[in-house]
């Protein structure tokens, strides 16, 4: 579990756009359509080229304006540029969403009310309570907390929301939806929204009959979404170590939301959840997807499949598990609530020599982890030999890491 779940993005109900006004970048602005930039997750911004040192000073760099949001906010803000909306003319549009379940489309350099703003606090239906997920980080309400992600092609903006609904003999009802919104509008797209379901063969915890369902209550998505190949892929942990809870990964077609594969990192177990901070899963450009997982147990090299503190790579189109790391130390993580999976993996760009191929993966124990994507090297028990380097830090690893111009960037937290 990540227990010291950081509130990176809480700004008490309010978010301010502070950057872009301030350094007169309106005109040549690019999308940010995902967390991180990109989808290998590398943080970077390339086409960046107004910020530099000499502006970037409390002279020149300063908060404008406060847009007023109706709840906490998490997630990533997101921004397209030139969108028409109807009967307002042409916008660079801010994207934000919020815990209450709200869904809002802001003028990027005017302070003001939205474009549009879309709520699922409908039909008898609220955000999830705080005290039904039994977990604080995340107060009071649990709605959207995984960054959404944006299709400019079809202009549609893909979001996972978490409700309760009306008691049914007297118990709640919990609902997670993917929803599917017109950027211009905030209308559903393709035929929207639908319900998250799963189940597949298990006999981890809260199966029954040799069956795992999906648990909307416990199962808790915090990663980002990723969107590759017309596939939107979600992915899920649990609030607060809460169970029962598993570490699904699901795909669903970007134009039909048809649910197209699912996989589950911890089938005959539990946990093993896909936490990554503020990032979410990488993919190749082969389709290849990349996630971490936390704690949980791992007994894929004695033939199981259950993969608890490993790096997975993951057929883009089938979710088949292609390969697989895992620290010698396994279970020594999951013993002392170490996560893997407490930072997401982030795929490096092709690299001369041996290993062109890497991904760069760290967690809570403070090791970083240079992986060959092409060999990843499963699990050896004496020591990290698969791994093609390891780097030792004095703290752990609790988001997200950034590439550029040839070095890592990483955040490290100092207990």
């Amino acid at each position: 579990m990540l227990n010291r779940e950081r509130k990176q993005a809480r700004l008490n109900a309010i978010f301010c756009a502070i950057v872009i006004f301030a350094l007169g970048l309106r005109t040549e602005a690019q999308k940010v359509i995902t967390s991180q930039y990109d989808n290998a997750r590398t943080g970077a911004n390339l086409h960046e080229t107004r910020l530099t040192p000499r502006n970037v000073n409390a002279q020149h760099l300063g908060k404008i304006f406060t847009l007023h949001v109706d709840g906490e906010v998490y997630a990533q803000p997101l921004f397209v540029n030139g969108v028409e909306i109807p009967g307002k003319g042409r916008h660079d549009v801010l994207f934000v969403v919020t815990e209450h379940d709200s869904v809002y489309a802001f003028d990027a350099y005017t302070e003001g009310p939205p474009l549009w703003q879309v709520s699922f606090v409908k039909d008898g239906e609220t955000a999830v309570p705080a005290d039904d997920v039994q977990c604080p980080f995340i107060e009071p309400d649990v709605g959207i907390t995984s960054t959404p992600v944006i299709d400019p092609d079809s202009g549609t903006l893909y979001v996972l929301a978490r409700t309760r609904g009306p008691r049914v003999l007297l118990a709640n009802t919990y609902y997670q939806r993917l929803h599917a919104l017109a950027i211009a509008t905030g209308a559903e797209k393709f035929g929207g929204p639908v319900e998250i379901q799963a189940s597949m063969s298990g006999s981890g915890r809260g199966s029954s009959n040799g069956k795992l369902v999906f648990n909307p209550l416990r199962d808790n998505p915090r990663a980002a979404m990723l969107l590759n190949n017309g596939v939107v892929y979600l992915t899920w942990a649990s609030s607060c170590d809460v169970g029962p809870y598993h570490g699904w990964v699901m795909a669903y077609g970007a134009r039909s939301l048809k649910q197209e594969a699912v996989f589950n990192a911890s089938p005959d177990a539990d946990d093993s959840g896909i936490w990554a901070s503020d990032t979410g899963p990488a993919v190749d450009k082969d389709g290849s997807v990349f996630l971490a997982t936390g704690n949980g147990r791992f007994d894929a090299a004695k033939g199981g499949r259950d993969y608890g503190d490993s790096l997975l790579k993951l057929d883009g189109q089938s979710l088949k598990l292609s390969d697989y790391f895992a620290p010698f130390n396994i279970d020594e993580l999951d013993a002392g609530d170490s996560d893997l999976g407490s930072g997401g993996p982030m795929l490096l760009p092709d690299q001369p020599g041996p290993h062109p191929h890497l991904a760069v993966i760290a967690g809570k124990a403070g090791t970083i982890y240079l992986v060959d994507r092409d060999h990843m090297g499963h699990y050896h028990a004496a020591d990290d030999s698969h791994a093609v380097q390891t780097i030792a830090l004095k703290g752990g690893v609790f988001g997200s890491m950034t590439y550029w111009n040839h070095f890592l960037y990483v955040l490290k937290w100092l207990s």
